[in-house]
């Protein structure tokens, strides 16, 4: 028992919250020999399958994971985002969030938090003790609420990211080396806060997973050059769990979660280009790279990950699709997508979700009209470059995928049944003793 116990009090509740990006629950289960220390987890705490939201991409499963509520509540629905009123596009970084987030619930109540590399959540707070922001950030200095925290990350050699574009690479060697340095240097900034024990949640994510599994799920499917490296990669990160889960007090509950799975990327499919060869989508010339040059004859559009919208009437700046078509109109571009089928003759679209469905809240008019979860090995991606095809290949082999996220925690009380996001941030204030007012979709998984 460290100092600030002492101060604080032994029985109050703490949690340790570890996130796994794109860590999918069949690779753990497929593979207890690699992950002794989940696996074990499974066996005298909790562990499952957690459900993951629509759209299935990290830039809105984070901001939904940290608050309990859907993208129409947040505000964030994926990578990019449309700006209300207008055509023009923007990236969505924490300042968007408009929801309240987990760590800023435990501040309100009085207790500390450190929340190290958290997706979207750049610029860093600094109403919690401490917060280094992490994808999206531009650097350690500018992602970093305070001098000592980024004084010591970097005395860490502390990464924001892996770098990306060495996965692009036949030669994986260099990339994989960075992925591992990347995730050595996070579990030794996690190790360094979480023994000075001065924190009610910590809330760290390791983010290296969902790189290397981009780059080199492919191989772990097909047992190919890089598989070995693939899950010697996941042994380091099972055995840093493991150190972590082995110097917490019993007073501390540790949470493992992933936010989305991950399944073999096949093919890309360049869904504006399925639009424009459907005739749906059109432009003002044929210099195009952005949502802005459409023309005014566009019926729909698509942006990633999977969301199509219908260029409405009153929605949309220059809509050409009457309200009172509205739903004829979606009905029509369901059967198009549909009908959507890859060189392998399966279907594209194993599920159409509509807007209404899936998002509910204060900020649902950007939401999308459809959602397409596609089949796996599909990767829907919607830039407006124009390609050739519909169906490209690129230097990834690893996709999201919406089912197949994961939730193990040492408690043993909690009900994984029908889990999914929305759960986390109930749950852990639960565990917290920490009262918040009903506006989850979520509830706490607590028994």
């Amino acid at each position: 028992m460290g100092l600030f116990d002492r101060l604080r009090g032994e029985d109050d509740e703490r949690v340790v919250f570890l996130g796994i990006d794109g860590v999918p629950l069949d690779l753990v289960e497929d593979h207890p020999e690699v992950f002794e220390n989940l696996t074990d987890i499974a066996e005298t705490g909790s562990g499952g399958r957690l459900e993951s939201i629509v759209p299935p991409e990290s830039s809105a499963c984070w901001p939904s994971l940290t608050t309990g509520v859907n993208p129409g509540a947040t505000g964030v629905y994926g990578f990019q985002d449309r700006e209300r009123g207008s055509y023009e596009t923007y990236v969505p970084l924490g300042r968007h969030v408009e929801a309240t987030r987990l760590w800023d619930r435990v501040t309100d109540a009085g207790r500390d938090a450190t929340v190290l590399n958290v997706p979207v959540t750049f610029p860093p707070s600094t109403r919690i003790q401490r917060m280094a922001s992490g994808f999206l950030s531009p650097d350690l200095e500018s992602a970093t609420s305070d001098e000592s925290l980024r004084e010591t990350l970097d005395g860490f050699d502390y990464r924001i990211d892996v770098n990306a574009k060495l996965g692009h690479d036949d030669d994986k060697t260099e990339f994989i080396e960075n992925a591992h340095a990347t995730l050595d240097a996070r579990y030794e900034a996690f190790s360094h806060y979480l023994d000075g024990d001065d924190w009610d949640l910590f809330f760290g994510v390791f983010m290296s997973t969902d790189r290397v599994n981009h780059f080199l799920f492919g191989d772990y499917a097909n047992d190919g050059e890089y598989a070995a490296e693939f899950l010697d990669f996941y042994r380091t990160l099972d055995g840093y769990i493991g150190e972590i889960r082995d110097s917490l007090d019993d007073d501390t509950t540790l949470i493992v979660a992933s936010d989305h799975g991950f399944t073999e990327l096949e093919w890309e499919v360049n869904c504006n280009q399925f639009l424009a060869d459907a005739g749906w989508l059109s432009y003002a010339d044929d210099d195009h790279d952005s949502l802005t040059d459409i023309d005014d004859e566009t019926r729909a559009y698509s942006l990633i990950p999977g969301r199509f919208y219908l260029n409405l009437e009153g929605r949309e700046p220059e809509g050409v699709v009457p309200e009172s078509e509205y739903e004829a109109t979606r009905e029509e571009l369901i059967a198009d997508l549909e009908s959507l089928t890859g060189p392998d003759g399966r279907q594209v679209c194993r599920r159409i979700v509509k807007g209404e469905d899936a998002f509910d809240g204060d900020h649902d008019d950007i939401a999308p009209d459809l959602v397409v979860i596609p089949a796996d090995g599909f990767d829907l991606k919607s830039g407006f470059s124009g390609k050739e095809a519909v169906f490209t290949e690129g230097p990834r082999n690893g996709m999201h995928k919406f089912e197949n996220s994961l939730l193990y925690a040492t408690d043993p009380d909690l009900d994984l049944r029908d889990a999914n996001l929305f759960d986390v941030t109930p749950t852990v204030l639960d565990l917290l003793n920490v009262d918040a007012d009903d506006e989850f979709d979520g509830e706490s998984l607590l028994g």
